[in-house]
């Protein structure tokens, strides 16, 4: 198992009590951070399952944990919300502009760091664990949904995909993926944009991949409100949406909402 030596460090001080942290106190992983809220009312003890957060290009933990919206609508699920953080400005992913020859392993040692300390601090139900994030954290997220996908029940990334292109195939079993995107969005364009020595990839690009890897097969179109849905799914009972929104690179919470309850519809919350 992948565990950079500081984390690893960190977690072997699971004997010991644990440091007090939450939504307005970092909870400490050697060199890295991470931020969690519990439910309102919350009794410590009940496990419930959470949503994991990555922010966007030069955002933080404590940036996330301010959006009120966002945690009301977690607290109204009883869901904890997990905020995580990049080490430097952005996420050290595949083809980035400053990590062009990063596998992306430094931040898949830091979520596993992450879920191992937040289910031992905790009450979470560690089957129950849905990954998200905005723009960048979009980009993370589906970084995740390839190389992690036995550690979540699902993953939600909003306006942000692969860097350059999509890995040929994915580690793992297959996923359940709702990706959604403002249709004129210009940060992170559906075709992708140039930036330096890389470009944002293609939307279509990484749907098609993970289309072909868990064998997807058509349902149609659907509306949900503001989402104009394209759905897909297999026989394993995956679903595979691509959903999206008039409008340009934004965040709704009501999004996550909406890709929360199809997950429990199909079985998979």
């Amino acid at each position: 198992m992948r565990l950079l030596p500081v984390l690893g460090a960190t977690l072997g001080l699971f004997g010991a009590p644990a440091l007090a942290c939450g939504p307005d106190t970092d909870c400490q992983l050697g060199d890295r951070h991470y931020r969690i809220a519990m439910p309102e009312g919350h009794d410590g003890a009940t496990p419930v399952p959470a949503l994991v957060f990555s922010h966007g290009y030069r955002g933080s933990a404590q940036g996330v944990m301010r959006n009120g919206s966002l945690r009301r609508m977690a607290s109204e699920m009883g869901v904890a919300l997990i905020a995580v953080k990049s080490q430097d400005d952005d996420w050290v992913i595949p083809n980035a502009p400053r990590h062009l020859d990063t596998d992306g392993a430094v931040e898949f040692d830091y979520f596993d760091a992450v879920l191992k300390d937040a289910t031992h601090r905790f009450a979470l139900d560690a089957s129950r664990i849905v990954a998200t994030g905005f723009s960048a954290g979009g980009m993370m997220t589906w970084n995740l949904a390839c190389s992690m996908s036995d550690r979540f029940a699902g993953f939600i990334p909003i306006s942000g995909t692969f860097w350059l292109e999509p890995p040929e195939t994915c580690a793992g079993p297959v996923a359940s993926i709702i990706h959604i995107h403002g249709k004129s969005d210009r940060t992170v364009p559906l075709n992708g944009r140039v930036i330096g020595p890389t470009k944002q990839g293609e939307v279509s690009a990484a749907l098609e991949m993970y289309r072909d890897y868990g064998k997807f097969e058509p349902l149609g179109q659907a509306t949900y409100g503001d989402l104009a849905c394209t759905e897909e799914d297999n026989l394993a009972g995956d679903t595979l949406k691509f959903c999206l929104f008039d409008g340009g690179h934004s965040f709704r919470t009501e999004f996550v909402r909406f890709a929360w309850e199809q997950f429990e519809k199909v079985g998979r919350l």
